[in-house]
């Protein structure tokens, strides 16, 4: 994924500004799927204003400028979002610690899984409450809150998270050596 793609997705919603682009990733965005910051998105926006790909809308005070998706940035987001990549990086310390619990000792490793699961479960309380309440507010037949697919996705991968620490410790009960 790029900086690219996140920005052509929350332009999909609507016209922002870079601030707005950048306020977004100072939420959800940034805390579970991309970070980046000012200095990195007002010049990602320049060059997709170069490639075609947004517009600025109008400008206001202070030279602030409102960007819209093209239709070339709306084909390149399509594109990007069809194409799944045959064997993506991968960087997640979560699962790399799923790999190497077992070179803990157990006691260490019980430490540990208890802690992921605490984790997941703090998660878990906070995500919760939020999704009901954007159910709560959701009319039937009215388009789903930008967001809410993905928070669904984040609960239910802690959900899992957790239930696979929870597991993972019960396998451990009796175990004299993780080596």
């Amino acid at each position: 994924m790029s900086l690219r793609h996140a920005l052509l997705g929350l332009l999909a919603q609507g016209p922002a500004s870079g601030y707005d682009l950048t306020r977004a990733f100072d939420g959800g965005i940034g805390r579970y799927a991309w970070q980046a910051g000012h200095s990195r998105i007002y010049p990602e926006l320049g060059k997709m204003t170069e490639a075609g790909q947004v517009v600025v809308d109008e400008t206001g005070p202070r030279g602030r400028k409102s960007y819209v998706l093209t239709e070339d940035g709306r084909t390149e987001l399509r594109r990007w979002m069809f194409h799944w990549p045959e064997q993506a990086t991968v960087r997640d310390e979560t699962v790399l610690r799923m790999f190497l619990v077992q070179s803990l000792e157990p006691d260490d490793a019980r430490k540990l899984l208890e802690g992921i699961a605490a984790h997941c479960a703090a998660e878990i309380e906070e995500l919760r409450p939020l999704m009901e309440a954007e159910d709560a507010e959701h009319r039937e037949g009215d388009p789903l809150p930008f967001g809410r697919l993905a928070g669904e996705y984040g609960l239910r991968q802690y959900e899992a998270v957790h239930g696979w620490a929870m597991w993972s410790l019960e396998r451990l009960v009796g175990v004299g050596s993780a080596r």
